[in-house]
């Protein structure tokens, strides 16, 4: 392990705009930011001051270059820069990491395409520059072609900058589980991990390819400068291992622990799991928030699998707390501090309760019946992520809002829109009805389904979507459907937030006037929709904050399928009777289309109704574990202020 990390000038200016501390852990220097705009600012910054000093030195700039959704907003800024800075990318000469195989290069999932979308459609560069693995090459012909490709690079006196992401099996460009440290430009069969990734893309894991062509670890590691690039939830792990890890071929990223010149950029939720911000008391003095203290006591009785009031103060001391002890007084005060603070997260009135003290309730009591808007990004993530909390606000009398932000109409399979076509054509046989089936039936792989089809599709999530809420007690006409603009592309590629999508949101809310929001902050969803709906809500706040009844408005954030927020982090817990998990799970199937065939389960393969069952009696064990109540689930919602 090294001592003491190298700095450059790079790192530096990075580090001045983000968050760096070297700790033992760590082995690849890495700059945190709260989030990936400014980061990827940074990095487009350092690519065109690089351009710019080797065309002083009337230079070529060899680049290379990276696809996926990490390094679109730097090719943004590139873009930006060129349009409205005059940058000039005559001199640069590209090389793209890899490429799938077999890949016609028109398709839109070819990184081919990519780069011309992102990038190279918008900049000067000279097409006889641009070079991307070709994933039409006769298989008689790859291995010489690999061969070529790493001379090509070397030809012109190899990378000076390259960029990269990072996938959940820690490999860079497609360098897999395996990859050896000196390899070169090859052809190499994909890691199953990598193919659930890329099914959103490719609207299933059927139709991802099964292999790829891709620059080598060696090719990689002899670029003379190299920044990686990671943002969101999803990377949290493997960057953990790959900056805190020993080197190994499991993880290929490792290798870049060796590489003299290496900056990884990450947002916060890519570097959650890091030491020094996960468990920061292990590696620092600490200034210890309330929430550093909450986050610390759950750590800590969950590591020794204690109950929280059994903690003691050598507990403490062994766990590098001994400053939180000093803050404290004992280990009795802080535990008797903290169990009061969790026990009062636990409500079974998500609205509050009337006529009752609610000094210490997670809502408050007034008004008895609330206005509450329940957010849902697709039409079916109110009942998944939060379907008891839903049942009991309306049986307790508050007039619920249930707002579907997208149709969810990719989601839906063509097999079961066709059945869907077919039993209309059945009982009512009309020409509109027959070409939507000849659509589904003559559709080629990775075709856009036509605006016909999406009605269809969105017509099925939107009707069962009526009939779950209907299932729940909720009325047809508070059940909005906004078709947020920004979805409706027929693709996995979404268009950017509009102020047609603002104004859809602010209008709801102004409409409402609600007491309460409940929305969806899971971004762990691995189609992204969760996180723009997210965006487009807090955008919404921020332009109605003047109203008076935004100031009287809580917003409370649930997770879906694929996580749930760490004990530390719940603000309000409400627990269900074994009763409401069996009707949750009844709303949950009435979204039949989403139920078996469901097309973006990621690597997780049970289906959603029975993750959330598992997720929430999860969520009750740790309660109970802590020494709290013992239930059969609970969800748990944390507050965002606005």
């Amino acid at each position: 392990m090294k001592s003491k990390l190298k700095l450059t000038n790079n790192d530096i200016r990075y580090q001045e705009a983000g968050k760096f501390e070297e700790t033992r852990f760590e082995k690849i220097h890495n700059v945190v930011f709260e989030d990936s705009n400014l980061a990827s600012i940074l990095v487009a910054q350092e690519i065109a001051t690089l351009i710019k000093q080797k065309q002083l030195e009337n230079k070529f700039c060899i680049l290379g270059l990276a696809t996926g959704s990490s390094p679109i907003n730097v090719y943004e800024e590139l873009v930006r820069m060129h349009r409205e800075e005059g940058l000039s990318f005559n001199n640069v000469i590209t090389f793209n990491l890899d490429e799938y195989y077999p890949m016609d290069k028109q398709n839109i999932q070819s990184y081919h395409y990519f780069m011309h979308e992102h990038l190279f459609n918008h900049i000067d560069i000279l097409p006889e520059n641009i070079h991307i693995p070709n994933g039409q090459i006769k298989s008689e012909e790859l291995y010489q072609y690999c061969i070529d490709y790493d001379k090509q690079i070397v030809e012109v006196g190899g990378l000076d900058f390259q960029l990269l992401g990072i996938g959940r099996t820690g490999h860079v460009g497609f360098n897999e589980p395996g990859s050896h440290l000196n390899s070169g430009t090859r052809s190499i069969t994909l890691d199953y991990i990598t193919r659930v990734d890329a099914a959103p893309d490719f609207l299933g894991i059927d139709n991802v390819p099964k292999k790829a062509i891709t620059m080598g670890i060696g090719t990689i590691r002899k670029a003379k400068r190299i920044v990686l690039l990671a943002w969101g939830i999803n990377k949290a792990n493997i960057i953990k291992k790959t900056i805190e890890g020993e080197i190994s071929s499991i993880v290929p990223a490792t290798y870049l622990q060796n590489h003299t010149n290496t900056t990884f950029v990450l947002d916060a939720q890519a570097a959650s799991e890091l030491t020094r911000i996960k468990t920061p008391w292990l590696v620092t003095s600490c200034a210890w928030t309330n929430n550093l203290k909450r986050k610390a006591v759950v750590w800590l009785s969950e590591k020794l699998g204690k109950s929280i009031l059994k903690l003691t103060d050598k507990d403490y001391n062994n766990n590098g707390m001994s400053g939180l002890l000093m803050e404290e007084g004992t280990a009795y005060d802080l535990n008797i501090k903290m169990f009061n603070i969790l026990q009062h997260t636990i409500t079974g009135w998500p609205g509050g309760k009337p006529n009752a003290d609610d000094t210490n309730r997670p809502e408050r009591a007034q008004p008895a019946k609330k206005r509450i808007i329940i957010f849902s990004p697709h039409p079916d993530d109110d009942v998944i992520s939060m379907g008891g909390t839903f049942d009991r606000l309306v049986e307790q009398g508050h007039e619920v809002h249930i707002v579907y932000q997208t149709s969810g109409n990719i989601a839906v399979s063509d097999e079961e829109a066709l059945k869907f076509a077919e039993v209309s054509e059945n009982l009512n046989s009309s020409s509109s009805v027959q070409n939507i089936i000849n659509l589904i039936k003559n559709k080629k792989p990775n075709n856009i389904d036509t605006i016909e089809v999406r009605k269809l599709k969105g017509d099925i999530r939107k009707h069962e979507s009526i009939a779950a809420t209907r299932y729940l007690g909720l009325p047809d006409n508070q059940v909005h459907f906004l078709n947020l603009p920004f979805y409706e592309t027929g693709n996995i590629i979404k268009n950017k937030l509009s102020k047609n999508d603002l104004d859809i949101m602010c209008n709801i809310i102004d409409e409402i006037k609600p007491h309460q929001i409940f929305a969806a902050g899971d971004l762990a969803d691995p189609h992204g929709t969760h996180e723009v709906c997210l965006n487009v809500l807090f955008l919404a706040l921020e332009t109605l904050k003047s109203k008076s009844y935004i100031n009287d408005c809580r917003v409370w954030l649930y997770r879906g399928a694929w996580l749930e927020w760490e004990t530390y982090e719940i603000d309000m817990a409400v627990p269900l009777s074994p009763d409401q998990v069996i009707k949750k799970r009844h709303a949950i199937f009435y979204h039949q289309s989403q139920k078996d065939g469901v097309m973006f389960k990621g690597d997780d393969y049970r289906e959603f109704w029975v993750r959330v069952e598992d997720r929430n009696e999860l969520t009750a064990k740790k309660y109970n574990a802590l020494g709290l109540a013992d239930y059969a689930a609970i969800e748990a919602f944390k507050r965002y202020y606005i």
